[in-house]
């Protein structure tokens, strides 16, 4: 094993040639594992992985084998740091960069060699004879299976990646609680072992046992529920009326601009609008929604479960108090306080170059703060009214909305 820099908190850097070789093995374990590849593991003074890759292997005198700690993104820094210099493998099942080990020790940049077996993804699109561009795949795996809701659409394909033998059923109750009670519903179960199963049914009506190795295949059938773009219906968000209308929130949106993997601090959440969209925009996209009212933060949270993007982060806090130690943003959205004082230019002093800020206003002193800041910074500022119809007695006529004062800035 190539020599670790030390580590700082979750964090190792190393410029070294790889540290960790991981290889990936087949869910019939040791028996499917190629000679050239046994040998590798052999010859290795440690042999890391979860407990029922470990069982698998036969034994040998004198190896250290060790099982992922938990948690495991916290426990790993330290487990590499206590065998650095040694020749370690890491066990993992089938790709390792499918939702596996590989992808974690790559995001806390260690360095690796990645040797892959046939992942349970590409065995459940053959068995279901599934073309890779027809199909979208979410993991479940240590995460909150809500995350399947972001996907739904009529005629969609999924695979789902299951935490458990528990997994189907909760998938099931997700979509039927959604609408989606009529889509199909096949289990996979212990992909490429003598014991590989097919278990197919309705989610409506699911209720079948199955192994804990499992591969959800999901044929959507249900009602459009979502959208590509943003500015879902305002009905979409259990709201207290703090909300930001679906008008505001596309323009608001398309001027956030929502980038794969960038990070959105959404100040002032209500009932956490912003946020949620912005997460739906793109699975890599991530949300801090900041709001200073204990009930509304819940209520963010519960808006985040049942559109579909359970780890959107909620600080419940005043800006810019709750703004300190948080990660850097690469875009800032205020839907409310913006005239607290210091907030804009912390909100600027946190951004980077190319980071985006938008601030909604609707009282004549926010107008006046970011007509100010317009004039200092540039951008754009605007005021947004939109007219709805109504009846009017027997008649049909336009009612106004609040109109909206807008800044938007890149830095």
């Amino acid at each position: 094993m190539g020599h670790l820099t030390p580590y700082r908190g979750n964090d190792i850097v190393s410029p070294m040639p790889p540290a960790v070789t991981v290889i990936g093995i087949g869910a019939d374990g040791w028996p499917g594992v190629p000679e050239a590849i046994r040998e590798r593991i052999l010859s290795a003074s440690v042999v890391l992985g979860g407990s029922r890759h470990l069982a698998t292997l036969p034994p040998l005198e004198g190896q250290i084998r060790e099982a992922w700690p938990s948690p495991l993104r916290e426990g790993l820094p330290a487990l590499l740091w206590k065998y650095d210099g040694q020749q370690v493998v890491a066990l993992a099942s089938g790709d390792p960069l499918v939702s596996g080990i590989g992808s974690t020790l790559i995001e806390l940049k260690v360095p690796v060699e990645v040797v892959p077996a046939v992942s349970s993804v590409a065995l459940a699109q053959a068995r279901m004879r599934w073309p890779s561009e027809t199909v979208t795949v979410v993991s479940t795996v240590g995460r909150d299976p809500h995350a399947v809701l972001a996907a739904l659409a009529p005629g969609r394909r999924i695979l789902v990646l299951s935490a458990d033998e528990s997994t189907p059923a909760n998938v099931a109750a997700l979509l039927a609680d959604a609408g989606y009670g009529a889509s199909r519903i096949t289990v996979l179960a212990d992909l490429g072992t003598e014991d590989e199963q097919r278990i197919d049914g309705l989610a409506s009506s699911w209720s079948a046992e199955v192994s804990r190795l499992n591969v959800i295949a999901l044929a959507l059938a249900g009602p459009v529920v979502g959208s590509l773009t943003g500015g879902l219906p305002d009905e979409a968000f259990e709201h207290d009326g703090q909300l930001t209308k679906r008008d505001i929130r596309a323009s608001a949106l398309s001027r956030l601009s929502p980038q794969p993997g960038q990070l959105l601090w959404d100040i002032g959440a209500g009932a956490g609008s912003i946020g949620i969209e912005w997460m739906r925009a793109h699975p890599t996209c991530r949300a801090i929604a900041i709001e200073a009212n204990r009930e509304r933060a819940e209520r963010v949270t519960a808006n985040a479960l049942r559109l579909g993007v359970p780890s959107l982060q909620v600080v419940t806090g005043s800006a810019p108090g709750a703004l300190e130690d948080l990660p850097a943003p690469d875009a800032i959205f205020v839907g409310g306080g913006a005239t607290a004082t210091g907030l804009i230019e912390n909100c600027l002093a946190a951004l980077g170059s190319g980071g985006r800020l938008v601030v909604h206003g609707v009282t004549l002193e926010t107008e006046t703060l970011l007509a100010a800041a317009y004039a200092e910074h540039g951008g754009e500022l605007s005021r947004i009214q939109v007219d709805h119809a109504a009846p009017i007695g027997s008649f049909t006529g336009w009612t106004p909305t609040r109109a909206v004062t807008q800044w938007m800035v890149v830095r």
